[in-house]
């Protein structure tokens, strides 16, 4: 959870600076707080427990939100994998949150999943070229290389297209 708030405080900073950086991340200090951990930039007070964790999450859910929406659609910020609008920062985000959300109920032993027209729409914004012929959130848990639909080899490797549309 504490990787998923940082992705979503991560992408509303890139929309943040007056001219966001197209060739590079805005530079905080990213970190690991535990041997073997993810560095990040957010990091939850342990002290908070989960009612805390959750509290990060949502904040920095509010922080994407915010930014999107506050963001010109002509706004464009470097995302790792290509220069990116506020759109494609929001379907980032979308997914981060769909299929971290996932992970978190598969690892507490819950069955969970999402709206299906909600995955429909953010696989047509960043994985274009996925299969159109299977069940949405089972074709996006495959383009995150988390399932294997029949005739589709799961994916070692994968990556989204944020690049803008217009």
């Amino acid at each position: 959870m504490e990787h998923l708030s940082d992705d979503l405080f991560a992408y509303a900073a890139q929309l943040g600076p007056r001219t966001p950086p197209l060739d590079g991340e805005v530079p905080f200090v990213w970190e690991s707080r535990r041997p073997g951990g993810p560095a990040n930039a957010i990091h939850a007070d342990r002290g908070a427990g989960p009612a805390g964790l959750l509290q990060v999450l949502e904040a920095s859910g509010a922080l994407l939100v915010a930014m999107v929406r506050t963001s010109s659609p002509r706004t464009r910020a470097h995302h790792v994998f290509g220069v990116s609008d506020p759109e494609g920062f929001a379907a980032m985000g979308i997914v981060e949150t769909l299929v971290h959300t996932h992970d978190l109920a598969q690892g507490i032993g819950l069955v969970w999943g999402p709206p299906a027209d909600l995955c429909s729409r953010v696989l047509a914004r960043l994985f274009p070229n996925a299969p159109s012929s299977t069940d949405p959130w089972f074709t996006l848990l495959w383009a995150t290389g988390r399932a294997e639909p029949p005739g589709h080899p799961r994916l070692t490797t994968w990556r989204w297209d944020g690049t803008p549309r217009a």
